[in-house]
């Protein structure tokens, strides 16, 4: 009797300690099991990163261009109607026809200064054909010469560059040509007005 029942306690201990194995090793697999998902999807992510960085690599390789961002076209500085334009390309060949590029785009810019200022008229045309008393303010005007020019492929480019924003006056609203002009005219500029530069047969002042 004693043998049996030491027999049962013996199994049952025998019992208890299996399923505390158990309830143990299903827990160790848990603490296991987190850092093992974790590390998994670590990996993915890496080689996730890395196939981005290979596809960069190889777009770069095969001369593929790698856009970033959209490039935005600047717009012109001066938005000019049709009248306008076709007298600053007729005042300019008239005026420096016989300069190079930047000198046409330096008489361009000082008409276009004149349109910008408040001493001046508001548009190119008002401006060139602005008279003060009988005098008008650009000889080629007054000689008709304006209208009789052909104007150079050069003079397009000039004035593109001054309707796109570049300047090389430094704020220039005058300019002539000494050698051509009458000595009292020039005498009233070297008096009245600054001198800035000069640039081929042109004297610039402010």
């Amino acid at each position: 009797m004693y043998k049996k029942a030491l027999g049962i306690i013996v199994l049952l201990h025998m019992l208890f300690l299996s399923g505390y194995v158990c309830i143990a090793a299903i827990g160790d697999s848990r603490q296991f099991g987190e850092p093992m998902m974790e590390t998994a999807l670590d990996r993915a992510l890496v080689a996730d990163q890395r196939s981005s960085a290979l596809g960069v690599a190889d777009a770069a390789a095969s001369g593929q261009r790698i856009v970033d961002c959209d490039v935005l076209e600047r717009p012109p500085a001066y938005e000019l109607c049709d009248e306008d334009y076709e007298i600053l390309l007729r005042i300019v060949e008239a005026e420096a026809g016989g300069e190079d590029e930047d000198g046409k785009l330096l008489v361009a810019n000082v008409v276009l200064n004149r349109v910008n200022s408040e001493a001046f008229p508001d548009t190119v045309k008002d401006v060139v054909m602005q008279k003060n008393g009988r005098v008008t303010q650009f000889s080629p005007v007054a000689s008709g010469r304006i209208w009789k020019v052909k104007i150079s492929e050069e003079t397009v480019r000039a004035v593109q560059r001054a309707i796109d924003g570049e300047d090389l006056s430094q704020g220039a609203l005058y300019f002539a040509a000494r050698r051509h002009a009458d000595s009292d005219s020039m005498r009233w500029f070297d008096r009245k007005l600054t001198f800035l530069f000069r640039h081929g047969g042109h004297e610039f002042f402010f």
